[in-house]
């Protein structure tokens, strides 16, 4: 079982910056593919960024290329969204995935991911 705890949700204006922090309880952390999703009132859950183990490209929604950056560090079993130039279209609930290294994986896809977490809100005004 991983649990998955998002901090550092809030309100901000346009153009403004947030940084999302997820941590895990898991000892094999290292062994988890991670990711954010998103989603807004009304609207389905979206991926946003994802990052595999260790090394390789992240890969993000076209949405948010450019702006937003996921980065992990497997020593504090974390997992990181720095969002830069927010946009009103970014609101939304952001939720922290993980799912174990295996099979095939498809990033930005919600249906592979094993374990949720309970979101944060990331609102933004205009």
């Amino acid at each position: 079982q991983v649990l998955l705890v998002e901090s550092g949700g809030g309100s901000v204006q346009a153009g403004g910056s947030l940084r999302l922090s997820c941590a895990a309880s898991a000892y094999t952390y290292s062994s988890l593919y991670m990711a954010w999703f998103r989603q807004a009132p009304g609207k389905e859950r979206e991926g946003v960024g994802a990052i595999a183990t260790g090394g390789g490209a992240p890969y993000y929604r076209d949405s948010v290329k450019g702006r937003f950056t996921i980065s992990r560090d497997n020593a504090k079993n974390s997992v990181y969204l720095q969002m830069n130039s927010l946009k009103p279209d970014d609101t939304g609930v952001y939720y922290c995935a993980a799912r174990v290294v295996g099979g095939a994986w498809i990033p930005l896809s919600g249906a592979g991911y094993k374990y949720w977490g309970q979101g944060t809100q990331v609102t933004v005004s205009s």
